[in-house]
């Protein structure tokens, strides 16, 4: 799981829209903060980002609101706290969006902070309501995701504004990632994870997914009586629940079947009440909990043998207290855990959040292990092998295709200023990265000095036309040959302009298509909708005609060298820019029509570029979605933004 992280984009007058985790404890009374610790976890995020010269505008949630404003709930303490942490004065916007908060944004400075109102006081927030997310979104340039405890939510602030822009983590979020990440996907052997807590039903799917994964199953917690139940021990008062009895042997049965040690407590600390200076004896499981009795923690032979297990373990996970913790008398098992964990010192240790992180936190020991997850829920979805939609929303860092960046210069530049400006790209933009493809398309008459500068450079060179002639009596043209002879290596074809300033069909377009590739020319072959056609719902049809007509008559090995530019033609040159999710949903529908027709082995292989009034702010957020391989750059090609746009794909590749 490698996510796009802030190190990795241009943060530096950027407009950050960082999602935070400010669900802090309040004093009823007083209205105080009781523990600020998870303002203090996103400092770090938040400090680099004002040495950075960005402009950070803070966005979480606080209590259950229930979409509508409520005092008690404000985030206006928070900002307080915050500005005392920093150093630095923090500004507070009393509502999320809207004109004043706005305004505020506007006001910003770099290096500046402010806070939003809480997010839940908008029932859009928890709906992930699309016309919410879009008015949030233009509070921000950048969106940077910091919450891990809000990542198994679709949200209008996680989820529902990285559809406009990019997101990426916060240094937070890139830890939760890392090690969370790790133990669910390529676990250090032997692995062993300890559950523990009230109920089976709340941890079904987290042993189902360790069955595939640990090789020790550690079962503690009241959870522990279900499986005893099941095993015909008796229970007392215990906690159990009976219709999970079946699903306890099925787990047993389970576990055996994939060679997984499925372990249960071998005894039990017992007492009538759960009260601080109860009674209690201990009592093994053959003696089982007598009536009148409940368990509350693991007994001492069972203390021991999980310690034994954990002997050795290279990644332990744990999840789930052993006891009722929160009173000293039924505590030891968790605090032997916890003080077995912090002597691993060659393991992964990670703590998944929810009563264990407040149980090691509780015994000073959370500095002694790997990493204590700040998302309960999130943490035991991500366990379970669940897809989260926080995460998912984040931008990955590496393609699985190279990706090409490709100017296009149109009619723009002296062949003079042409070789100058081609110098400046020599040196700006240096040796190429092997995944990182760069191309330029001058006019016809600068091809030749453009050549001759950026020969043997890996910056390649290619037209912007041709005619589908080798030669003959067309006056003005210039044949696919000519172009071989200068050295150039590609061609845009069926660019929206010469499809609306020079009336090119599709069927002149597919005969240069075929033309440039007899020629052993790399066509960059555009498509798109105008704006009347977006509006009227007309998009796939349009792409589907072009496709149709655009690639008649080739087949897979005729695809190979095709490059298709995707080009809403809306959005070229008037300032609009398709989003992120627009961008991703046309050129996904293009590669899935590519598949239907040639196979999974060209969909998968083509390179789809993007084409639309990219520039280095949005640039990265387009090319961070799956089926997006790069762009075909108008304006922002003819200044040293260029150069910007191939190190933000650089980075992106690294």
């Amino acid at each position: 799981m490698d996510k796009l992280t802030i190190r990795d984009v241009p943060i530096k007058g950027q407009r950050l829209l960082m999602r935070v985790d400010f669900n802090v404890p309040l004093d009823k009374s007083t209205g105080e903060i009781t523990d600020d610790n998870r303002i203090r976890a996103a400092l770090p995020t938040i400090q680099y980002a004002m040495e950075k010269g960005a402009k950070v505008i803070l966005m979480s949630h606080l209590g259950r609101p229930k979409g509508s404003p409520d005092p008690k709930y404000s985030l206006a303490p928070v900002a307080k706290r915050l500005s005392e942490l920093l150093h630095a004065p923090v500004a507070f916007s009393p509502e999320c969006t809207g004109e004043q908060a706005q305004q505020m944004v506007a006001a910003l400075k770099e290096g500046s902070v402010l806070v939003l109102e809480n997010t839940r006081f908008y029932p859009g927030e928890t709906k992930n309501d699309p016309e919410w997310s879009t008015e949030l979104a233009q509070m921000g340039d950048l969106h940077v995701n910091d919450a891990f405890g809000t990542a198994h939510r679709a949200h209008a602030s996680n989820v529902g504004v990285a559809q406009h822009m990019l997101s990426v983590s916060g240094f937070l979020m890139e830890k939760e990632i890392a090690f969370l990440g790790k133990v669910v996907e390529n676990p250090d052997k032997p692995y062993v994870a300890i559950l523990g807590g009230a109920k089976v039903s709340d941890k079904i799917g987290v042993i189902e997914n360790l069955l595939q994964k640990a090789d020790c199953l550690l079962i503690g917690g009241a959870m522990m009586f279900t499986f005893w139940k099941a095993m015909g021990y008796g229970t007392g008062n215990s906690l159990v629940e009976d219709d999970k009895l079946e699903l306890a042997k099925k787990l047993m049965a389970d576990a055996k079947s994939a060679g997984v040690e499925l372990v249960l407590p071998v005894d039990t600390l017992v007492a009538e009440k759960m009260e601080a200076g109860a009674p209690s004896k201990v009592v093994t499981a053959e003696q089982g909990v007598p009536e009148g009795f409940m368990g509350l923690d693991i007994g001492p032979a069972s203390i021991e043998l999980f310690q034994q297990k954990l002997s050795g373990a290279k990644t332990v996970v744990w999840n789930g207290p052993m006891g009722v913790f929160e009173l000293e008398d039924f505590a030891k098992g968790t605090l032997a855990i916890a003080q077995s964990l912090a002597k691993l010192q060659d393991a992964i240790t990670v703590i998944g959040g929810g009563d264990s992180a407040a149980a090691i936190g509780k015994f000073g020991l959370e500095d002694r292990v790997t990493h204590v997850s700040t998302g309960g829920g999130a943490s035991l979805e991500m366990l379970e092998g669940k897809i989260l939609p926080g995460l998912q929303s984040i931008g990955d860092k590496k393609k699985s295709r190279p990706v090409l960046i490709a100017g296009n210069w149109k009619m723009y530049k002296t062949p003079s200023e042409a070789r100058s400006f081609a110098r400046v790209l020599l040196q700006g933009i240096g040796k190429v990265h092997p995944k990182v493809g760069v191309t330029v398309c001058p006019t016809f008459v600068s091809l030749e000095g453009v050549q001759d500068i950026l020969t043997g450079s890996g910056i390649h060179v290619g037209a912007q036309n041709m005619y589908p002639e080798n030669e003959g009596a067309f006056t003005g043209e210039v044949s696919p040959e000519m172009l071989k002879d200068i050295g150039v290596e590609s061609v845009i074809l069926g660019h929206s302009e010469r499809r609306a300033i020079f009336k090119e069909c599709d069927e002149l377009i597919n005969r240069k298509l075929k033309m440039a590739l007899e020629q052993r020319l790399v066509p960059i072959f555009c498509l798109g909708e105008v704006l009347e056609e977006r509006e009227a719902g007309k998009t796939f049809e349009v792409l589907e005609r072009q496709l149709e007509k655009g690639l008649k008559d080739l087949g897979p090995e005729g695809m190979e060298t095709v490059i298709i530019a995707y080009e809403p033609v809306w959005a070229i040159g008037t300032g609009k820019v398709a989003t992120p999710a627009q961008a991703q949903e046309a050129i996904a529908f293009i590669r899935n029509w590519l598949q239907n027709k040639f196979g999974e082995h060209t969909a998968q292989n083509t390179l789809i570029l993007y084409g639309g009034s990219i520039k280095p702010a949005n640039f990265a957020g387009i090319l961070s979605r799956p089926d997006i391989d790069g762009g075909l750059v108008g304006g922002a090609s003819l200044k040293e933004s260029f150069i910007e746009l191939v190190r933000i794909a650089r980075r992106m590749m690294a």
